[in-house]
């Protein structure tokens, strides 16, 4: 399906994006792209093997990296972000991946407030993949822990094989939308790298809706199921679109 047909019924206010990026041996690098509304969306939890991939490597580094990747926690990511500090990690990642983003001036300690573009999020993930193909271990690593991520929103099972997936999703308790997000790494046998990413910010205007989100944050219990409900079947919809984009 069409981008311009997912996103034809969407609600006033609705924001997404994809981009999609194939390099490697092989051929000429291609890219896709689609933008519906704002340029760039916080990104939440999208980033938190990047941020491992560049934190320190102090002796507890493995036991907080794997953990911010397969299960998203965050309170393993807050070890990494804090403990190497957010403008160095952001500075490192645009030294290996060509890509600069800033910490929110509102909030700079807080990670899951970064603001990006599908099409940078494609662009720094190839730089991961590319250094795993290269032999960097600790990238090699993070992308072995991507395709364990137990967050999918069931993107996974769009692909015949093993996939590298990490999800992120966001909502304010003053806020009117929700925020649901996937990047994919596919490393093909012939040395190519497909990547994928959807981002998706989606009216959630329901007083009930949003009051029984907000006491589940409160009390700690999952929204997944909520963000699955209102942005993951459009997930489902934009990987694919994007990757046939890609050709």
């Amino acid at each position: 399906m069409s981008f311009d047909a997912l996103v034809r019924d969407l609600d006033p206010g609705a924001a997404v994006q994809a981009a999609g990026l194939v390099t490697g041996y092989g051929g000429p690098a291609r890219a896709a792209g689609f933008r519906l509304g704002n340029q760039r969306l916080r990104c939440a939890s999208l980033l938190k093997p990047l941020y491992a991939w560049v934190a320190d490597r102090t002796p507890e580094w493995a036991s907080a990296a794997e953990p911010a990747v397969v299960e998203s926690s965050n309170a393993d990511t807050l070890r990494l972000w804090l403990g190497t500090g957010p403008l160095v990690i952001l500075d490192r990642l645009a030294e290996r991946t060509g890509v600069r983003w800033a910490p929110p001036s509102t909030d700079p300690a807080s990670f899951g407030s970064v603001e990006v573009a599908a099409s940078e999020v494609v662009t720094a993930y190839a730089a991961l993949a590319q250094a795993g193909s290269f032999g960097d271990r600790d990238a090699q690593r993070i992308l072995q822990w991507m395709v364990a991520a137990t967050q999918t929103f069931g993107v996974r099972e769009l692909f015949p094989g093993e996939v590298a997936v990490k999800c992120g999703w966001f909502g304010g308790a003053d806020e009117s939308w929700l925020r649901t997000h996937v990047v994919t790494v596919d490393r093909r046998d012939d040395g190519r790298i497909r990547l994928a990413c959807a981002l998706t910010a989606l009216p959630y205007p329901g007083e009930a809706e949003r009051a029984a989100y907000r006491r589940a944050l409160a009390t700690g219990g999952s929204v997944e199921d909520e963000h699955d409900r209102v942005g993951g079947g459009l997930l489902r919809e934009l990987i694919p679109a994007t990757l046939a984009e890609l050709g």
